[in-house]
């Protein structure tokens, strides 16, 4: 099949595996919540920043321009999006003095996604697949802060973050559309795909478990 049509279907394929990540939890267990969305954007940060990273790793190692020019433009965007976090927070009172989103190391959805040295992969598996994840993520964080009354989060995510998320997801579309246009790139870019998301279910799972953490934004 062609590019486009490889998208196509990956797209409704990974839709599949996208259902069982959306949160189906109450805010029964929430007492207090602005502690909660505090939280909650601390844990956005480390998200922010390994993203960050990612992009701005694989932008020298990339022998296509277009690619590159797409990775440099999402490293921007998530390094802004890390920066208006962190003013969200210090209007929310929260000092920031000290804090280390990475002080406990990189989760294993970054180590994954730096290993990866081929472009179809880093594509399937960071634009296309991640941010389609984010936007699931950050929308039902969204709905969350509107729920417990906080319109400014809410609104940050809406009117900024998400656009910007899904305006990396249609780069990653565009991009396999096409170089994913041989069988042999097109299987990389299913496994590549396929482990990201294990992986996103995994840690929601870990979150979940270990912390009680709900609504989490981003991936």
């Amino acid at each position: 099949m062609d590019g486009k049509t490889f998208a196509k279907e990956l797209d409704r394929s990974n839709q599949v595996l996208l259902d069982a990540l959306r949160d189906q939890d109450s805010l029964s267990g929430v007492t207090d919540e602005k502690l909660e969305v505090v939280n909650l954007l601390k844990m956005a940060l480390k998200n922010e920043i390994e993203a960050t990273e990612i992009a701005a790793m694989w932008l020298p190692s990339t022998p296509e321009i277009d690619v590159k020019v797409a990775f440099g433009r999402q490293a921007g965007d998530e390094a802004k999006h890390y920066r208006l976090i962190e003013e969200r927070l210090r209007e929310m009172g929260e000092s920031l003095e000290g804090f280390d989103p990475l002080a406990q190391g990189h989760g294993p959805l970054f180590n994954y996604l730096a290993s990866l040295q081929d472009t179809v992969e880093r594509v399937a598996a960071g634009q296309f697949t991640r941010e389609a994840i984010a936007l699931i993520k950050n929308q039902q964080f969204i709905e969350f802060c509107e729920a417990v009354g906080d319109t400014a989060t809410a609104t940050l995510y809406r009117d900024t973050i998400q656009r910007d998320e899904g305006y990396h997801h249609e780069l990653g579309r565009g991009i396999l559309e096409k170089y994913a246009a041989t069988e042999e790139a097109q299987e990389r870019a299913r496994k590549a795909s396929a482990k990201t998301l294990e992986l996103a279910e995994e840690m929601q799972g870990l979150a979940l478990q270990k912390m009680g953490v709900h609504h989490a934004p981003g991936c």
